[in-house]
């Protein structure tokens, strides 16, 4: 089985491997069920998500390729003759290749290329013919997260479209959102988190969202209001807390926001917000050198 998983690597493309996986599936099926069973290794993963599919059982066969595609996105397993099958893409559920589309984005790996695109053109592939068939918008926006991080925009926008067509919900003007704020049109994004809070006014992530936009803009009042409205849903939210004494110090030159903002710097989870943040309120007016370089000592940590 690691010979066939290995020549598939080699070859995503060529059936053969298939063909003797499939083989060996059949006539040694239990013995392999006990040898797959606890291995999280890359060739029994993959071999699991082909068996899967022989077994019909799409949905998790996909996931399991997402999760293979995920920590190797440098080899195209989305070529494997199975995943453009018309079985595979005809019952394939759109909430399980949107989890699948997730699980490819686990590891962080840069995939806006040329390379990265070809790889993922299956995937691609796939999207287009689940989102159109069962066009479910929470997942057609999840979806649009794999488009969005190889570079595909005019997929992502297609898939918001499709959604709205059925039924406008928030997460869709979130994915919106996000894409025109990666392709660096901040006054789109700032429209699309608008409207996303008109679908779901009391979220407070939502408001901190434009709110981030809005300073991004140089325009920290409006960045201060908004952190303002989110903390009437949730007043205690750290990332809110945090922003808002930030936002206000850099307009006015507060010693004591900045200070708040010190105080709850080591309860930020994600250390590039938190500096963010530090570095938003440090340009602020008047401060006192002491209390900007404790930020930034902070800020380095």
């Amino acid at each position: 089985m690691k010979f066939l998983v290995g020549a598939i690597a080699s070859a995503p493309t060529v059936p053969e491997p298939y063909a003797a996986l499939a083989e060996l599936w059949q006539d040694r099926r239990p013995e392999l069920e006990e040898s797959l069973e606890g291995d999280g290794s890359l060739s029994a993963v993959l071999a699991q998500a082909y068996f899967l599919f022989l077994e019909g059982d799409m949905d998790d066969a996909v996931m399991t390729l997402g999760s293979v595609t995920g920590a190797r996105p440098d080899v195209a397993w989305g070529a494997a003759p199975w995943f453009s099958d018309a079985r595979f893409l005809g019952a394939v559920s759109a909430e399980a290749l949107a989890e699948a589309c997730l699980r490819t984005l686990d590891y962080g790996h840069d995939l806006d290329t040329d390379e990265m695109r070809e790889r993922f053109a299956p995937w691609f592939h796939a999207i287009e013919v689940v989102s159109e068939r069962s066009p479910v918008p929470e997942s057609l926006a999840s979806m649009a997260r794999l488009p969005r991080a190889c570079g595909r925009y005019e997929l992502c926008f297609a898939l918001c479209d499709r959604a709205d067509a059925v039924d406008p919900v928030m997460w869709t003007a979130v994915a919106r959102a996000a894409t025109w704020r990666v392709m660096g049109d901040l006054d789109q994004a700032a429209v699309a988190f608008a409207c996303a809070l008109t679908r779901d006014p009391a979220n407070w992530s939502l408001y901190l969202d434009l709110a981030d936009v809005r300073a991004e803009q140089g325009d920290f009042a409006a960045a201060a209001s908004l952190v303002e409205q989110g903390l009437e849903y949730e007043p205690h939210e750290v990332s809110l807390r945090a922003a808002g004494a930030a936002y206000r110090t850099r307009l006015s030159g507060s010693s004591d926001d900045l200070m708040a903002l010190i105080a709850l710097a080591p309860e930020l989870a994600n250390t590039t917000y938190r500096n963010l943040l530090i570095d938003h309120a440090c340009a602020g007016p008047g401060l006192p050198p002491r209390i900007v370089a404790e930020a930034h000592r902070i800020r380095a940590t």
